[in-house]
């Protein structure tokens, strides 16, 4: 199937997709404060520049979009018909390169979360794993996002 946009407005749809203060973003930082825990946003000292850290708990959540980062839910599988060879190297490439990033912030002594965009939708469970995880001992919190990244 072909793209029903013209190359402009595809490149003027593309161009409005932000990095920061997307809507699943915001969804898990207002919840993550209505539960009582503070954090600080976009940390440029660390690699990766999490999107939540909590300095206090030595823990980091990213908020990743599922097709931008290649979920193996059905937005992360999508692939675009048009250009699909730019857009296949691309999202490899952000899924390589939050691999190393996370493996760096490990060795620093963190603890990881992957909260995926689709997950924002059910809040009950995504509740329920934050929770686990911000509550919980940092080996833990290893093991939690380790489970989560097979789901």
């Amino acid at each position: 199937m072909t793209d029903v946009l013209t190359p402009e407005q595809r490149k003027l749809c593309m161009s409005r997709i932000r990095g920061k203060d997307t809507k699943p973003e915001l969804i898990v930082r207002r919840m993550v404060h209505a539960m009582g825990f503070r954090y600080r946003l976009h940390a440029g000292h660390l690699p990766g520049k999490p999107d939540l850290v909590f300095p206090r708990l030595k823990k980091v959540i990213f908020v990743h979009g599922c097709f931008w980062h290649m979920h193996s839910c059905r937005y992360g599988r999508v692939k675009p018909a048009t250009n699909p060879t730019f857009w296949e190297s691309k999202r490899r490439s952000n899924k390589e390169r939050d691999g190393i990033k996370r493996k760096e912030l490990q060795k620093l002594g963190w603890t990881v979360l992957v909260i995926w965009e689709c997950w924002t939708k059910d809040s009950g469970k995504l509740g329920d794993r934050i929770i686990s995880f911000l509550k919980g001992k940092q080996h833990e919190g290893n093991d939690l996002e380790n489970k989560m990244r097979i789901i």
